[in-house]
């Protein structure tokens, strides 16, 4: 299924070039012309030339202009989105726990728009087949690091999620050829991220990232690369929270891809971890 044109170019705004740019603002600002334009005609109306249709489609990441008007008509059909909105001053439970949720639902519906399906699946297909998978991540990442660890470790898969750098590049050493580097990094230049990645790469481990939208340090460095929406933030919309729950979402649909696949497997095994947890609980009573 094709992600959104209009959320990927959004996303990507501020990292185009200068002339991209002035390109991307038309079409967000006329998606309706576009879906009926030839690259001549919009290349005419945006006051820019056809070659710098082609480059913008390349730019997003999209195949071609044909494949960019298909996605904007399908966000033409979709419901107009509220966006993101700030808390204010003195602002009042009731608006900070609606704003709250705007925002929440906002960022899981950008990230489900730039959602690679291909590389999802070997993203997939890669912890599958994985001995350990090593999570590795910063401050607010580091929660989904051990958020990821924790669902792993129910269904047998080994995994880790250290805070010490120098003890995940102890355990990159060490690595057996079937173990997977799995990094988090919203910002996608967390230096420490990117040196394990690095060192991982050089020990032929293999790598998977979870990082914004667009080209980083870090997507360059992985085999598979996993992406949540990198939206204009409001200030209070800090790692900590926006964030922080796109790539714990982005950490679900991987744990149920993997479940999907191994059903029978997944049942057995958090079924057992279910009984042993409560037998831990019931001593106590």
């Amino acid at each position: 299924m094709a992600t959104g044109g209009l959320s990927i170019i959004q996303t990507m705004l501020s990292k185009l070039p200068q002339s991209e740019q002035k390109l991307a603002e038309y079409i967000l600002q006329n998606p309706h012309e576009v879906v009926n334009s030839t690259v001549q005609e919009l290349s005419t109306s945006a006051q820019t030339s056809g070659a710098a249709v082609i480059r913008l489609c390349k730019s997003l990441g999209i195949k071609g202009f044909q494949d960019l008007k298909i996605r904007i008509a399908g966000d033409l059909m979709k419901t107009v989105e509220q966006g993101y909105r700030d808390i204010e001053p003195s602002e009042s439970l009731y608006r900070i726990v609606e704003k709250t949720t705007s925002n929440s639902i906002q960022t899981i519906r950008d990230t489900s728009e730039i959602i690679d399906h291909d590389n999802l699946k070997h993203a997939i297909t890669l912890m599958l087949n994985a001995k350990t998978v090593h999570f590795c991540g910063v401050g607010a990442s580091n929660i989904v690091a051990a958020d990821a660890q924790q669902k792993l470790l129910r269904i047998n898969k080994g995994a880790t999620a250290f805070t010490d750098m120098h003890l995940v590049a102890t355990l990159i050493a060490n690595a057996d050829e079937n173990d997977i580097v799995f990094a988090i990094s919203f910002s996608g230049e967390t230096p420490e991220v990117v040196n394990i990645l690095k060192l991982a790469k050089e020990r032929g481990v293999k790598t998977i990232g979870l990082t914004h939208y667009g080209q980083t340090a870090v997507s360059s460095l992985c085999d598979a690369t996993l992406f949540t929406s990198y939206s204009n933030e409001a200030p209070f919309r800090s790692a900590a929270t926006s964030s922080r729950l796109a790539q714990l979402y982005m950490i679900d649909i991987l744990f149920l891809g993997m479940a999907s696949e191994q059903y029978e497997e997944t049942v057995q095994y958090i079924d057992n971890t279910r009984t042993a947890i409560k037998s831990m609980t019931d001593r106590y009573k």
